[in-house]
């Protein structure tokens, strides 16, 4: 049975060419980058390259971009290295109360250690209020740290606004861009973000690769301490097949982003439309047109949304309830809760994440199976009067 495989806001396949550009440094190319002889300074050379590809889809310079092995690690590097420029740790986070874990989790560990912490709320359309935080809350001492599309709902803050709020009030900017990167265009030369963090297998790249982008100017202290590597501030021999890997990803993201906002988009939209139409009380969660153009999270009212996925699963359709870091819970997902999703709707909630590989065929079979497990499930919840 082939997988149609539509939950690539969990993790995407990687791109084989990037495997092809990888292999190399798997093989023949094994030379360690800190090496003064020429074996280990062709290594170098590559490392430098990728780090020039990965600058070019953010719109930024090669020597703001520092590998890391995720994005987790990227945003724990952000909010720790801020608290820890701070007196006695006690910097002001202001994050949302729909991030993803990474942020979500680490910021409420800051707090028991000093720091302040404000999650600002989002509306039922999972939007952030631009003027939720402008007065009083932003200052030398804050740092802003804001998801630039949400992982489940897709939906997307006005990034560039807030972020010319926050420095106009002095304060800095970070934000997990893990889901936008290579599906949005990014230009960081005209928004002004202090830090941004992406992870490899979001782009058709492999799991264990990521990145940080800190504006040239701004001072982060080394999550890792040991020795040179990434400007000093990651220590430790660079990933190298991983990073070139990363970067070829990145080059090839730039190459089809029009593809990502109008074929993929149009997939999306035809999957969405049919599911909406033909499915008994299915409802959107999320912002209509402020959401990235791969994705759709649709709810199915009195339905457990494990029971949804299991049944998809028969049929070789990956799909997802929630994010992937949430799945084994049997509670709604806090973004679902976050928004004021009712409970009925929120527990259903089934994300639909499509790529640059997904194909009309695939999306017809998911129109042609769904209708009959929403009306079979639905017969049998306890929750249908």
């Amino acid at each position: 049975m082939e997988t149609v495989y539509l939950d690539n806001n969990a993790t995407t396949q990687t791109d084989p060419e990037v495997l092809e550009a990888m292999l190399p440094f798997l093989k023949d190319q094994y030379g360690n980058p800190s090496s003064i002889h020429r074996f280990g300074g062709m290594v170098r050379r590559h490392i430098d390259r990728a780090r020039e590809q990965v600058a070019a889809l953010l719109g930024a310079s090669p020597q703001e971009i520092l590998f890391t092995s995720c994005g987790s690690e990227s945003n724990n590097m952000v909010l720790k290295g801020f608290c820890d420029t701070r007196k006695h740790g006690r910097g002001t986070i202001v994050t949302s109360s729909v991030e993803h874990p990474a942020v979500r989790n680490t910021a409420r560990h800051l707090k028991t250690t000093g720091a302040v912490l404000f999650e600002l709320g989002v509306d039922s359309e999972g939007m952030i209020p631009t003027d939720s935080f402008y007065e009083g809350m932003v200052d030398s001492d804050t740092l802003v740290s804001l998801m630039w599309a949400n992982n489940e709902t897709g939906v997307l803050f006005p990034i560039e606004q807030i972020a010319s709020h926050v420095k106009g009030k002095g304060g800095m900017f970070h934000t997990d861009a893990v889901q936008a990167v290579g599906k949005i265009p990014i230009d960081l030369s005209k928004t002004p973000v202090d830090f941004l963090s992406l992870s490899g297998h979001k782009v058709h790249a492999p799991k264990g690769i990521g990145a940080l982008y800190i504006r040239t100017g701004v001072k982060l202290p080394p999550l890792l301490h040991g020795g040179h590597q990434e400007f000093g501030l990651r220590a430790g021999t660079e990933n190298v097949a991983y990073i070139v890997g990363l970067g070829k990803a990145c080059e090839l993201a730039m190459e089809h982003m029009e593809e990502e906002n109008t074929r993929v988009s149009s997939m999306r939209d035809r999957l969405e439309e049919a599911l909406l139409s033909n499915c008994q009380k299915a409802k959107l969660n999320g912002h209509k047109q402020m959401r990235l153009p791969n994705t759709t999270n649709i709810s199915f009212e009195a339905i457990e949304g494990e029971a949804i996925l299991l049944h998809l699963d028969e049929q070789g359709i990956a799909a997802s309830s929630g994010s992937a870091c949430t799945t084994g819970s049997l509670e709604p997902s806090h973004v679902m809760i976050a928004m004021g999703i009712p409970y009925t709707y929120a527990h259903s909630s089934t994300r639909f994440s499509l790529s640059r590989f997904t194909t009309d065929q695939q999306i017809d079979l998911v129109i042609k199976n769904m209708p009959s497990i929403v009306e079979k499930l639905r017969k049998i919840s306890p929750y249908v009067e």
